[in-house]
């Protein structure tokens, strides 16, 4: 039997790891679940896997998620030591699908136990990649990727020599305003952002998937995972999503990896690593799908991918900075505050405003020192966001 964890569990990366461990509940003992405010869904959750214990970030939830597992002989624990205590308890595989910066603590102390580090967390390597890199060296850990084009990649690597990759090829549907008028962009509602075509995803991510924040950020992902050139990373809009990745050889061939816009694939590909096991995914019918479509993004629609390649250039602490203003600024939309154009705008303003307090490009030595560039980043971002509020 395989121990567990799940942070993020009330995600949708975590609701889908839940649904696949659900359909073989004798194959895995689950250890911890943690979540953030829907305790209600934390505590249905962690009384359908019987967990020894369910965490919620929030402190002040903790008598909620007690109330909701009287009874149960399951643990309740709140707040960030709560979260790195459950890191600490002994599993051999964690999901690590914590939003944001609060994901980097948890996942770094899951690999000092040298275990299998599932990372669905973007901001674990766009902020701390070298780090997290050598963690997990240190350790004997071994990290798999979650995102599918990282995944999808990670499998066309399978058996490879990197020495003859030419080049990574990850795509994008796009998102929701694809097909807009770039001259429109600006008037883009949360509800406009939020309808992705493709896939099922949380609120956040599908408006970075519109913004293309989401794809920026995989980007800087790609090279720090693989170890890469920023030159040889491209990205390419994919209106189907059916291939997720492609990788380039020396030779000239490219090998890809198809399957439907199912989340289950990746976390399927990462739980059963390295077997591959049976998935409740759709089985592609490729005389159904009949063309398979290409285009170039265009900067002028999707200025955060010219903003990660100068973070992929700059190095150090740029990858922090980008995160946390990233977050910022898509508050500031979600809130009405700016507007869907303005959101790079922030996250270009903030990196300009923190290279005149610190220097961009020197290396991060500690997890103390990412999580102090972040705060800053945070406060120099909300100043972007008032400077920008009302107008445009």
């Amino acid at each position: 039997m395989r121990k567990v964890s799940i942070f993020g569990a009330t995600g949708s990366i975590g609701q889908n790891t839940l649904d696949l461990i659900a359909r073989t509940p004798e194959a895995y003992d689950v250890v911890a679940l943690t979540g953030g405010r829907n305790v209600a869904q934390l505590a249905k959750d962690a009384q359908a896997v019987d967990a020894d214990l369910a965490v919620t970030a929030f402190e002040d939830e903790l008598q909620p998620l007690r109330e909701a597992l009287s009874g149960t002989g399951i643990e309740a624990a709140a707040g960030e030591a709560a979260l790195i205590e459950a890191a600490d308890r002994p599993a051999d595989w964690v999901m690590s699908a914590i939003v944001g910066a609060a994901g980097l603590a948890p996942g770094f102390r899951a690999l000092r136990r040298g275990l299998t580090l599932a990372l669905a967390n973007k901001e674990s390597l766009v902020t701390a990649g070298p780090l997290l890199m050598a963690e997990a060296q240190a350790h004997d850990a071994t990290i798999l990727p979650v995102d599918s084009e990282h995944s999808a990649v990670f499998q066309a690597l399978v058996g490879e020599d990197m020495d003859a990759v030419e080049r990574i090829i990850i795509t994008a549907s796009g998102g929701a305003l694809r097909d807009w008028p770039v001259e429109r962009l600006a008037e883009a509602t949360v509800e406009d952002a939020g309808a992705h075509p493709n896939w099922e995803m949380g609120q956040r991510i599908t408006i970075d998937s519109a913004s293309m924040f989401n794809k920026a950020m995989e980007l800087i992902e790609t090279k720090e995972f693989f170890g890469v050139r920023p030159d040889q990373i491209e990205a390419v809009i994919h209106p189907q999503s059916i291939i997720h990745a492609l990788v380039g050889f020396a030779d000239g061939a490219l090998m890809a990896q198809l399957g439907p816009p199912d989340m289950r694939h990746a976390i399927g590909y990462a739980l059963h690593y390295p077997d591959r096991r049976d998935l409740p995914v759709e089985r592609l019918d490729l005389a159904e799908l009949a063309t398979l479509e290409f285009r170039a993004p265009c900067d002028t629609r999707y200025p955060a991918l010219r903003i990660a390649r100068g973070v992929m250039e700059t190095g150090g602490h740029a990858g922090a900075v980008f995160t946390a203003a990233k977050e910022i600024a898509l508050d500031g939309f979600l809130a009405g505050r700016i507007k869907f154009t303005q959101m790079a705008e922030v996250v270009e303003g903030t990196l300009d405003a923190i290279s005149r307090d610190l220097r961009l490009h020197d290396a991060i030595e500690t997890l103390e020192t990412v999580l102090e560039t972040d705060h800053l980043a945070r406060v120099r971002a909300e100043e972007q966001v008032k400077d920008r509020q009302g107008h445009g």
